[in-house]
């Protein structure tokens, strides 16, 4: 179960936003399913499902992220990121830090923390606003090795 939080956890690079002037054109927002027949899972047990949903609160991107496992328990995950990137803040997961950065209109980053220490670093590139890849490297909060590639398609 907590592998599959580490999972939902890792969607919240999605969830970074450029500034609010471009927002019409921002490739997250939106809903999101994972296609695990294209995901690349190197490290850990794949859910079963996975689906999140990036909205704009104020000047906040708030990230909601459900699925199942494959035993067929669900899990969930919820956190709000500033859309211009910078520290965010867990309502509910395994970590109790977040930060993101902005590369570009497509390109996002963010760092997943626990007790001031970055564990898990995710990638996340949409170029079309239809599909995403997602590149997560580091640690779970239990200190095991992850690496994945995720790749999602917007519902």
């Amino acid at each position: 179960m907590k592998r599959l939080l580490v999972f939902a956890a890792v969607v919240v690079m999605a969830a970074m936003a450029p500034s609010p002037l471009l927002a019409q054109s921002n490739p997250f927002l939106g809903t999101w399913k994972l296609n695990l027949a294209k995901s690349k899972f190197t490290s850990g047990t794949p859910p079963k499902e996975g689906m999140f949903t990036v909205q704009r609160v104020g000047d906040e991107d708030q990230i909601t992220v459900n699925g199942t496992a494959l035993d067929g328990s669900s899990f969930s995950l919820k956190y709000e990121v500033p859309n211009k990137g910078g520290t965010g803040k867990f309502l509910a997961g395994p970590f109790d830090a977040v930060s993101g950065k902005v590369i570009d209109d497509s390109t996002r980053e963010v760092s997943f923390m626990k007790r001031g220490k970055e564990m898990t670093h995710i990638r996340i590139v949409s170029k079309d606003g239809k599909t995403a890849r997602e590149t997560v490297e580091g640690t779970d909060p239990q200190g095991k090795p992850v690496s994945e590639v995720l790749v999602w398609e917007k519902q």
